[in-house]
């Protein structure tokens, strides 16, 4: 480093002594040593004053960035083997090349091309996990002309409103492509209305809240059933067993309240007659109480609205108490390390509401390249940010930068994911109808 900076200060001599013995009708040529290429510039219109050189230091890729000997950048138009170079005044902003043929290429090229992950805490390894192999495998099969996807996480962890701050983030000082979102609701809504903004399309990997797309946001895309379609699957599975007596539980969790509101608002149209439902008391730690009401009532099926550890403890009651009722819920109850993921016959029940073949084990493509990388299955959060990231990659190949070419790719997506066909239709909903057809 010492001898780099030692050198720099005779270049920049030896150029500005030397512009006097050039003609001031075109660009001095460029000269190379070993660190730096140097540049020189007549005045503009060629005549009067001389302009400081500017550094240029070549990059690992080939790619050059500037800088002058203050530190800081100068309007600069030349020619260099037949291309133009052309930055902004503003220090540290990275020159951009356009080439005329025969040029170098662009600068730009050796960019990655980022795309945000918010997950619901820094300890979410599942959506980060699958964001990471969509990654990783599009990089795999060559990126984009030549260029490296890039995965840019962060939490939405802290207090209300961290979400909004760090869409914003990613939007503006991380310059992400498009944000996948693997995170409750609420936090979606918040991540609705930065991308929104800025015109950025948002992915929700895993919020089913039906209000997202009634905001009528042509940027929002939803690569889950929301919670309307989730019912619907339901009241079909809830008419074909002619269960007598339903019974459903919920809490004050955000996903779960509102999976309960759009069944209940559905339930007499979708052919199901007004259930009874218990609201779980807080005080109620090892859910007995709730456990003890529903044993009385005698369900033959019980539906639970509730978060993942809540629904975990009724089922144990339940068990103990020796009542047989079956047990479904919306896909909520398999976030991140979810325990439900140990009760075989209600996993069966939850897994109506997806598609694919993400939870197959053995059987699935997916889950065998999954269970190879990090030695274990892969869960819901991890097959529906594999396929979120997916998309936007697919629609970035199809679009490039452009944001608005970019929605109309996403729009017209159809894809062969973990979780079945993603399609969306225009209000940026999962279309389901093709997904356990193809």
């Amino acid at each position: 480093m010492k001898r780099v900076l030692s050198v720099i200060p005779a270049i920049l001599v030896f150029c500005i002594l030397g512009y006097g013995f050039l003609p001031q009708s075109k660009a001095a040529p460029a000269t190379l040593n070993e660190n730096f290429l140097v540049l020189q510039t007549p005045p503009p219109g060629g005549a009067g004053g001389v302009n400081t050189g500017v550094f240029y230091s070549p990059t690992p890729q080939g790619g050059l960035y500037p800088q002058t000997p203050q530190g800081g950048l100068h309007n600069y138009d030349s020619s260099l083997e037949g291309g133009v170079f052309s930055y902004s005044p503003f220090e540290g902003v990275l020159i951009s090349y356009s080439p005329f043929e025969g040029g170098q290429g662009d600068v730009k090229a050796s960019n990655p091309i980022k795309i945000g992950l918010l997950i619901q805490t820094n300890s979410s390894a599942e959506a980060r996990n699958g964001a990471s192999m969509a990654i990783d495998e599009a990089n795999k099969s060559g990126g984009f002309k030549g260029r490296k996807f890039e995965l840019m996480v962060k939490s939405m962890e802290g207090p209300w409103g961290t979400g909004s701050k760090q869409a914003v983030d990613m939007i503006f000082e991380d310059e992400v492509i498009a944000i996948v979102g693997s995170h409750d609701g609420r936090n979606a809504h918040l991540v609705e209305q930065a991308t929104t903004k800025a015109n950025i399309s948002f992915l929700s990997a895993w919020a089913g809240d039906p209000t997202l797309s009634q905001a009528f946001t042509p940027w929002f895309f939803n690569c889950v059933p929301n919670d309307n379609q989730q019912a619907e699957i339901l009241y079909k599975e809830l008419k074909n067993k002619k269960f007598r007596k339903i019974t459903l539980v919920t809490d004050d969790d955000y996903d779960a309240k509102s999976a309960f509101r759009n069944f209940i608002k559905g339930s007499e149209a979708g052919g199901i007659s007004r259930p009874v439902a218990i609201v779980v008391d807080k005080s109620d730690r090892d859910m007995s109480g709730t456990s003890e009401i529903i044993r009385d009532m005698k369900p033959d099926c019980l539906i639970l609205f509730t978060e993942p550890f809540t629904a975990d403890k009724i089922i144990c009651k339940l068990q103990e108490m020796k009542l047989d009722v079956q047990v479904f819920g919306p896909l909520s109850l398999l976030n991140e390390y979810s325990p439900l993921y140990n009760y075989p016959d209600v996993l069966k029940n939850l897994l109506l509401l997806t598609s694919g073949e993400w939870f197959m084990l053995e059987k699935s493509e997916f889950a065998v390249r999954y269970h190879e990388r990090y030695k274990s299955w892969p869960g819901a959060a991890s097959a529906y940010s594999f396929d979120a990231v997916t998309a936007v990659v697919n629609a970035f190949r199809v679009a490039g930068a452009d944001k608005e070419k970019m929605q109309q790719a996403l729009l017209a997506s159809y894809i062969k994911g973990a979780t079945g066909i993603i399609r969306f239709d225009d209000k940026g909903n999962r279309i389901l109808l093709s997904d356990r057809d193809n």
